[in-house]
């Protein structure tokens, strides 16, 4: 590294250290007001008085014991902790105990009703346990209706105990149900301990944080010392989901760098803070970025001297006199050998030709710099650039307006377009991810560009740029000064819905009302860019890796590589087909015409991954069903839906709804396009099926349905292809002729 770039460094990381130390600490309360109560912080939205909390439910009661000991609003329950970043709280809550005497008296203790407004019990962090040897406990209150669970603990001698085990001898537990906000405990024995007095007179029964609590056989005895356990309470801002939340912004919870998030244990939604925050999501201002530097466990520098702070990241160096990139997983610092006097003779005595080579080597750099920015000028030109610019100047909304960026703005803006910014790769270009105004934007290298179509890419751009859909991914602006066009994008980081569906994790998936929203969502774009953009669009690359999913799962079509705009004195185009093989339109395949259809077909198949969870080809099913849309299909004519759908979408949809899109995606994958639906009917169709009217058109059967349609490629299963009509036509109409 240059000695100007070290030093340069240097006084940069001290700036901004000097900048980070001088902010204030990052805020948890209101301000004027009290920020805990005895050793609790007590964040907002709670709060220990008027003014300080978001509503009566976030009271804290601090007065009660001199302003040392927090409780509920309730006024008897104390608080122990409360977390922003988990959405939790933990309480104490007492254990009931039903004990007996020799000589047959009773006292009994049981936990009265207890309701939580806006908190639930945490049913991820608590178990309910029962103690005793002739003991049996329940509990039971109200999740939207009512429930009880419970357990049984036996033993007739002390020594069939066994430590640390509660598995109903001794000691029982069970799961709390999701979604408790009240509940009461009863506990009681069968023969009044009569047959185990000497070393259990009592049975016990409690709500306790997992973990907390390992029984022993001492408890057996002496239980009644602990008389609460800590238990954990989920909380949210109750009733409304994020989306509904932003429409009143008066209202709305979440402030300055955060992000909001649906939760339904309690109903409601919560708030975080971005990534490189910190702080608290619910106050203006309250997240603050975090100086990595000032952690060592924050960055993977080799020391805090070799760290950059910067915008929500931070940068390794070595210091002078040592080279190397900085950072623990890689090369770290080594230091130079110290040059011995011979060195240093030799050194000084080339200091003038090496002055001379630099010299030369400046004015070189300032030819080539010359040189490049001739061909930057050339590029821009070649690409289009003036054409776009008036283009550009036409749109009257500055808002509306792509940018045109420079190169350099780009490079500065990936690093360089460093191989760690890589978010995507296909076969059409490459997608890096950048920061551009302080937002992060998403920006595409393609691979080649076709410069006798650069009148259509220009026009294309400046379309995309004015296409203003909720489930469209926006179009910033564009580069042309490159041999090869880079278009920037707004940058959605919950990967792509294909990610979501096929690569599970522990067994998770998204519930079926995400899918059909996402699909609505889908659907909306697509019959928006057919029918109101300012020109028709066909997408022609309909597929679930190009459907984007942003921090609260909503829908953003995306890669727009091989769309095509349709003038509207026309209804197709004869094109050179292009797709992904799985998704494109057999009609389109045999004709070479594109249309608005084709899309229809492709976003069938889509559906068809939200209700099967199966790939659109798969070399697990037998030949003939290897394409999805085939081996749906034939499932369909064989009465066999609920077979194939996967198995959250079966258990938690209505059967008549599922039936409903089945039938509609059935349409969709029609052979012939004036047959299918199209985006709008599609759009509408779906929106009526998630407000619950299943009103359906049954698909009848007639011989365009026994023909098979496109058949699986016998090498890949997930190939884009761009082939000659002739080829095409000739592959399909071979697996059209074929019967099953």
């Amino acid at each position: 590294m240059p000695l100007l770039m070290i030093h340069w460094l240097l006084l940069l990381s001290l700036a901004t250290a000097a900048a980070v130390a001088a902010l204030p600490p990052i805020p948890l309360a209101k301000p004027g007001c009290p920020y805990s109560c005895g050793n609790l912080s007590i964040p907002y939205p709670f709060g220990t008085r008027k003014g300080c909390f978001l509503d009566d439910t976030f009271f804290i009661n601090c007065t009660a014991t001199n302003n040392s000991t927090p409780f509920l609003r309730h006024g008897n329950i104390t608080v122990l902790d409360i977390s922003l970043d988990d959405g939790q709280l933990r309480i104490f809550y007492p254990a009931a105990h039903d004990c007996y005497a020799k000589n047959g008296s009773r006292v009994s203790h049981l936990t009265t009703s207890t309701q939580f407004s806006a908190f639930t019990l945490s049913f991820s962090r608590n178990k309910f346990m029962a103690v005793g040897c002739d003991t049996y406990a329940w509990v039971k209150g109200s999740l939207g209706h009512s429930y009880a669970t419970g357990c049984l603990s036996l033993c007739y001698t002390k020594d069939s105990v066994v430590n640390g085990s509660c598995s109903g001898i001794g000691c029982c537990q069970t799961s709390i149900p999701k979604g408790v906000w009240d509940f009461n405990i009863t506990v009681t024995s069968y023969d009044n301990h009569t047959q185990v007095m000497d070393f259990n007179p009592c049975s016990y029964a409690f709500v306790v944080e997992d973990g907390m609590y390992n029984f022993s056989s001492l408890d057996l005895v002496n239980l009644q010392n602990k008389k609460e356990f800590p238990v954990v309470l989920d909380w949210s801002i109750r009733n409304k989901t994020c989306k509904e939340a932003r429409k009143n912004k008066t209202a709305y919870a979440c402030k300055d760098n955060s992000v909001c998030r649906d939760s339904d244990n309690p109903p409601g939604y919560r708030c975080y803070c971005f990534s490189g925050y910190k702080g608290n999501p619910y106050l203006s201002n309250g997240c603050k970025e975090i100086d990595e530097c000032r952690d060592s466990s924050l960055n993977n520098c080799t020391s805090s001297k070799n760290c950059l702070n910067t915008v929500g990241n931070y940068t390794c160096f070595c210091p002078k006199g040592s080279y190397g990139d900085g950072r623990k997983d890689g090369t770290g610092c080594t230091a130079k050998n110290k040059q011995s006097l011979w060195t240093k003779a030799i050194i000084g005595a080339s200091s003038a030709v090496s002055l001379l080579f630099v010299i030369i080597a400046f004015v070189s750099w300032g030819l080539q710099r010359r040189k490049i920015n001739e061909l930057k000028k050339k590029n821009f030109r070649d690409n289009g650039g003036p054409v776009l610019k008036q283009l550009l100047s036409k749109i009257e909304r500055t808002a509306e307006k792509a940018k045109i960026f420079t190169e350099d703005e780009l490079k500065k803006a990936t690093n360089n377009f460093n191989a760690s910014q890589i978010v995507g790769k296909g076969g059409f270009g490459i997608v890096y991810k950048g920061t551009l105004d302080k937002k992060l934007v998403a920006i595409k290298k393609s691979r080649f560009m076709d410069h006798d179509q650069i009148e259509q890419f220009v026009n294309e751009v400046f379309v995309l740029c004015q296409i203003k859909h909720p489930s469209v991914v926006k179009l910033i602006g564009c580069c042309l000064e490159t041999s090869v066009p880079l278009l920037v994008y707004e940058f959605i980081g919950n990967k792509t819905l294909h990610y979501h569906i096929h690569n599970e994790v522990g067994g998770s998936s998204m519930p079926w009302k995400t899918r059909l929203r996402i699909a609505v969502e889908t659907a909306d774009a697509l019959a928006h860019m057919h029918s109101d953009a300012p020109i028709h669009i066909i997408h022609r690359d309909v597929k679930s890796e190009n459907i984007l999913l942003d921090d609260e799962f909503q829908a953003k079509v995306s890669d727009f590589g091989v769309s095509r705009l349709v003038p509207l004195d026309q209804t197709q185009l004869s094109t050179l087909v292009q797709g992904t093989l799985g998704y494109i339109d057999p009609e389109y395949l045999l004709t070479s015409l594109l249309n608005e259809k084709s899309d229809v077909y492709s976003f069938g198949v889509v559906l068809l991954e939200l209700l099967t969870g199966q790939k659109a080809l798969s070399s697990d099913r037998p030949d003939k069903d290897k394409s999805l849309a085939a081996f749906f299909l034939d499932s369909m004519k064989e009465d066999r839906l609920f077979e194939i759908l996967h198995e959250r979408v079966r258990n938690e949809g209505n059967s008549e709804q599922l039936k409903g899109v089945a039938e509609l995606a059935k349409r969709c994958l029609r052979i012939k396009g004036l047959k299918r639906p199209t985006m709008k009917e599609v759009k509408s169709e779906l929106e009526e099926l998630m407000m619950g009217k299943y009103v359906h058109v049954e698909v009848a059967t007639d011989i365009e349905e026994t023909e098979p349609l496109l058949g699986p490629p016998t090498k890949s299963c997930n190939t884009s292809v761009s082939l000659g009509p002739d080829s095409i036509k000739f592959q399909a109409a071979m697996q059209l002729e074929s019967g099953r």
